[in-house]
């Protein structure tokens, strides 16, 4: 008698298990919310008129609050007032780790021309520039870019 009970008590908990997954959704129905989580870049691609956007707006902000209407950049010592002339969506990079580049031509108040690059972080719509670096002038490189591993970095033109 107590081994009947023992096999019974047995083979109910054999058949437990399956019994509530029979009482659950289908899984090729998946519950609100318990599709894959998308990765964020996935998301929200950044395009290229996203940080055109973003440098666009970051220059006139700034070029606002200037007295004499221009953008303003240090370099060695000196203030540069300058006015967008183009930026370059052909020369954009995602830096990796949200940071994105582009560079952009600029007009000096002294006449030469300005490679600017900027960088920027943030979301589509909402790019903000965080560094901008002297990068030409005239056509003069004053430092390069290289790639290693899947990285930019900055290199000495000498």
């Amino acid at each position: 008698m107590i081994s009947r009970l023992i096999i019974a008590a047995a083979i109910a908990l054999f058949f437990t298990p399956g019994a509530l997954v029979w009482a659950q959704e289908h899984p090729e129905h998946p519950k609100k919310g318990a599709e894959h989580p998308k990765k964020a870049a996935e998301e929200k691609q950044i395009s290229t008129a996203d940080i055109s956007a973003g440098i666009k707006k970051n220059i006139d902000a700034e070029s606002k609050k200037s007295s004499d209407s221009k953008f303003h950049v240090k370099y060695e010592g000196q203030d540069l007032a300058l006015d967008l002339i183009k930026v370059h969506d052909d020369r954009r990079s995602d830096l990796g780790g949200g940071k994105y580049f582009a560079c952009v031509d600029m007009k000096g108040a002294d006449g030469k021309t300005y490679d600017i690059d900027f960088f920027l972080t943030g979301q589509p719509g909402s790019m903000q520039v965080t560094e901008t670096s002297v990068h030409k002038i005239d056509g003069k490189p004053l430092y390069n870019w290289k790639e290693e591993n899947g990285k930019w970095h900055e290199v000495s033109t000498s």
